[in-house]
């Protein structure tokens, strides 16, 4: 008979259930409730005492600039908004072998070639292995110390013992307390870490970088908390059939959300690109059909990206519509538009849509630019070489106003393009670039005559 202290946890979200189901009433997930011991209440008297100051008022509390760790990766300390805030817990996730390890050994080695001491704990490999990752890497940081360990108290132990300036946990999941009876991964587990690893990080003003794993459908493994505990959640993006890996911030509390750095996998490990730009349009190939440059926007950063589009003649009887990088149903979308106010007959043509380069396009600014690889493809004619395009397309086929016109219009010069085509409304916000001439466009009609005449 089951114990009246027994609960069933779902590990896809947390939610919990007196007795076992199929499927879990919260989130939907199939065969995720784990039978788990239920936390004892708290007794009377068991409140514990108030150690802090009290409330203060908000005016009297001193605003003070604490000086960030740099990581030695640029790229990395851009997401970041500057580098690692002492006391802050930062969340990294992603795919496996996408390359977090590598990046986070790579920070630390950095950082431990600064002079600061720095403790890389890992619970899926063995220091021999870490080491021999290290040594292809050609790292050899005299300040890092390694620990392989999954027990959570002995970690906090060696961090009390150490100090060290900064603390890497190799991964979350791995983590397990002897306080508890579930097993490593779990959603007790993996909540209790979290909160341990935060009372370490704010007690001791020390940074700490914790690896998380991700599901099938590509979220962070484990109860919601533990991205609602943590200050920082970074994802780590990247198909790994290309060399390009991005790691992008969805939550930060002490810099910008959405901020992107981007990297290039190479064989001594993770090469931070200074210029997105150049490197997507390195191999682009001018006055062919169908290839057109967006002036796309990542968090604060402006990248110029290459869309392509073919069009063929459908020969299996049902067009067929494919989007590699950009959203399938908004190319469907765009594709009705282009039928009913431009004018353009696509019905029985098949549609490819791609962008190279491996990062993907999601952002409606992105619209105008599908729109004239799509149509360039179709007429046979290519876009002029220095016109780059961006802006959003609505059902009635207006181009509409997009976020930081200025940001995308600069880079485009800087890159030598002498063309923008732009909704008319950015246009009128005095947006201006030296050597680029700005075209400001209200319809997908006009904006095609401009391209093509």
């Amino acid at each position: 008979m089951k114990s009246p202290n027994t609960i069933f946890v779902c590990q896809s979200c947390g939610a919990q259930a007196r007795k076992w189901l199929g499927r879990c009433p919260d989130c939907g997930e199939w065969n995720s409730l784990v039978e788990e011991t239920a936390a004892r209440p708290a007794g009377p008297g068991s409140r514990p005492a108030l150690t802090g100051a009290g409330a203060r008022l908000f005016a009297d509390i001193e605003a003070s600039e604490a000086d960030r760790v740099s990581t030695g990766v640029s790229e990395l300390d851009r997401v970041l908004g500057g580098g690692l805030v002492p006391g802050s817990l930062v969340l990294l996730g992603g795919e496996p072998g996408i390359g977090k390890s590598t990046l986070l050994l790579q920070a630390a080695a950095e950082v431990a070639s600064a002079g600061r001491t720095v403790l890389y704990c890992s619970g899926e490999e063995s220091p021999h292995q870490v080491r021999r990752r290290g040594e292809r890497l050609g790292l050899a940081p005299p300040r890092l110390h390694v620990l392989a360990e999954t027990c959570l108290e002995r970690v906090v132990d060696e961090v009390s013992r150490l100090s060290p300036d900064l603390v890497i946990v190799d991964s979350v999941q791995t983590l397990y307390s002897v306080e508890l009876e579930s097993a490593p991964g779990t959603v007790a587990q993996v909540r209790d870490a979290a909160n341990r690893l935060l009372i370490v990080a704010k007690g001791r003003n020390v940074p700490v970088l914790v690896v998380g794993h991700v599901t099938k459908d590509g979220g962070l493994a484990g109860p919601k908390v533990l991205e609602h505990v943590v200050d920082t959640v970074l994802h780590f993006e990247g198909d790994r059939h290309h060399a390009h890996r991005i790691v992008r911030a969805v939550k930060n509390r002490f810099g910008a959300v959405s901020e992107v750095g981007v990297f290039e996998m190479t064989r001594g490990g993770l090469r931070a690109v200074a210029n997105p730009s150049a490197q997507f349009l390195s191999e682009r190939r001018t006055e062919v059909p169908g290839s057109v440059v967006l002036c796309s926007l990542e968090g604060s950063r402006p990248i110029l990206v290459e869309v392509q589009a073919l069009v063929g003649a459908g020969v299996w009887g049902n067009a067929q519509r494919v989007a590699n990088g950009v959203d399938r149903q908004r190319l469907s979308l765009l594709l009705t538009v282009l039928e009913k106010r431009a004018g353009l007959s696509l019905a029985g043509e098949d549609v490819f849509v791609n962008v190279p380069g491996g990062i993907p396009v999601h952002e409606p600014a992105a619209d105008l630019a599908v729109v004239a690889a799509v149509a360039s493809s179709l007429r046979n004619q290519p876009v002029p070489a220095g016109a780059a395009l961006f802006g959003e397309v609505g059902l009635a086929g207006e181009i509409r106003g997009t976020t930081q016109p200025g940001l995308r219009v600069r880079e485009a010069a800087q890159m030598g393009f002498t063309r923008c085509f732009m909704p008319r409304g950015d246009r009128e916000d005095g947006v201006s670039a030296p050597g680029c001439e700005l075209v400001p466009v209200d319809h997908v009609g006009q904006a095609l005559e401009g391209l093509f005449t």
